[in-house]
């Protein structure tokens, strides 16, 4: 008797295993892959990083993307942030052309009265080449190393550089900058 008792609380047992498991499967199955390769790009190239802050931009009202801050707590400062190694994730919730995410680069860079016509157009000729059309499947991640190219993942794959470290800074004031012309996801970006 008490070896047919033993035997019904190992099978119970191993049920809610089994049934704990399909559960914790179907939970992972649902976070997006793209979140996974980026995660562990992110985690070669910034091993110390983890989400400073993120936010979502809209324009007219409609939403264009996510976007997520990382980098490392212990030498971060959202005032001096051009100093420490840092990524931008976006996520898009639309389809744009890559051509025209570089336009709109330039043109941010532009307003903020960073770089000058020359680099104006050597950056916005690299970009054009390096950024790909999007849609809601996308993910562009640039990782900005201090003095270093600034390089741009797609979901998690190396797309390509800008070779110039004039750029990084230039590139990620768009958003960081504190006259960025999207303040409010500058401060949730900065987990103000």
């Amino acid at each position: 008797m008490p070896r047919r008792s033993s035997l019904r609380r190992v099978a119970l047992h191993l049920l809610m295993l089994a049934s704990l498991s399909s559960v914790l499967l179907v939970s992972l199955s649902s976070v997006p892959s793209v979140a996974w390769a980026n995660v562990t790009v992110l985690k070669q190239v910034l091993p110390d990083a983890t989400v400073i802050g993120s936010g979502s931009f809209r324009w007219l009202g409609l939403k264009l993307y996510d976007a997520s801050l990382w980098a490392a707590r212990s030498n971060f400062n959202p005032d001096q942030w051009q100093n420490a190694p840092l990524a931008l994730e976006l996520n898009y919730a639309r389809s744009l052309e890559g051509k025209r995410i570089a336009d709109a680069s330039i043109d941010e860079m532009k307003k903020l009265g960073i770089g000058n016509p020359t680099q104006h157009k050597a950056w916005g000729d690299v970009m054009k080449q390096v950024f790909p059309d999007v849609d809601k499947t996308t993910q562009l991640t640039g990782v900005y190393l201090p003095g270093q190219a600034t390089r741009f993942f797609r979901n998690g794959t190396p797309i390509g550089e800008v070779a110039d470290p004039a750029f990084g800074p230039a590139f990620f004031a768009i958003w960081l900058h504190p006259k960025t012309t999207a303040p409010k996801l500058r401060t949730a970006l900065l987990g103000q």
